[in-house]
């Protein structure tokens, strides 16, 4: 897929790999619809424009239906087409699975597959009536593998895998595609709070030596969006943390 002149819908795209991802295609050439809970920073919105595309914004929690609802009301209102989706937008409330409250569980599932699904099932119909369209969810390594303390955002990420293929082979008939993307330790707010220590015993995991760059991830969104014969897979980007 030629990304000019195509409208791409990010997610959580207030910071980190949202806004780097959104930062990515505009510098492909897309026009930009961002999303966020609260709010997207000005000087974001400045740079997406500096590429010489369009940059709207709708707020919105993806956990919260009636706000999945008014969005999808939006986006109808703001772009004729839809031709790539990104759902970056996910949370993590961490803690040891016995020690863990049936709301924590409850929460990180209902944002990040729940909300996932919801929100992507409505652009879908959009984008089998255009009989085209790219979807691309962000996942995590967790959702392979498992962690310590993870035990929602676990199964949240795995469920994001599962629901991931199923697009991909119901949307093929229509030339809708859909990928994952795996990211492990990525340098983030999340990471920034780690002590040194941690870090470092970290990095001994990762053969690369090093947190990723949400840039990085960026980069293999917009790979994935321009490949028209890659669908269904999940792409792992952990600098080989997972080999």
């Amino acid at each position: 897929m030629d990304l000019t002149g195509k409208t791409v819908f990010v997610t959580g795209s207030s910071r980190g790999i949202g806004a780097q991802t959104a930062l990515a295609f505009a510098k492909a050439g897309s026009n930009l619809i961002l999303n966020a809970r609260h709010e997207i920073p000005a000087e974001l919105i400045e740079q997406i424009k500096s590429y010489q595309v369009e940059c709207q914004v709708i707020l919105g929690d993806i956990s919260d239906s009636a706000a999945i609802k008014k969005m999808l009301s939006e986006l109808k209102e703001k772009a004729t087409n839809i031709d790539v989706l990104i759902n970056n937008a996910g949370i993590t409330k961490d803690k040891l699975m016995i020690g863990m409250k049936d709301e924590d569980f409850r929460q990180v599932i209902d944002t990040n597959l729940i909300g996932t699904f919801s929100l992507t099932r409505g652009i879908l119909k959009r984008m089998y009536r255009q009989r085209a369209g790219v979807v691309i969810n962000l996942a995590s390594i967790v959702g392979v593998h498992g962690n310590i303390g993870q035990a929602n955002y676990a199964a949240s990420k795995a469920g994001v895998i599962g629901l991931t293929k199923t697009i991909a082979q119901e949307g093929a008939m229509r030339h809708v595609r859909c990928n994952a993307i795996a990211p492990g330790m990525i340098k983030s707010s999340m990471t920034d709070v780690l002590s040194d220590k941690v870090k470092e015993q970290i990095k001994q995991q990762i053969p690369l030596g090093r947190f990723g760059l949400p840039e990085e991830v960026a980069q293999a969104a917009v790979f994935l969006a321009q490949n028209d014969y890659i669908t269904g897979e999940v792409l792992t980007i952990d600098g080989g943390m997972t080999i």
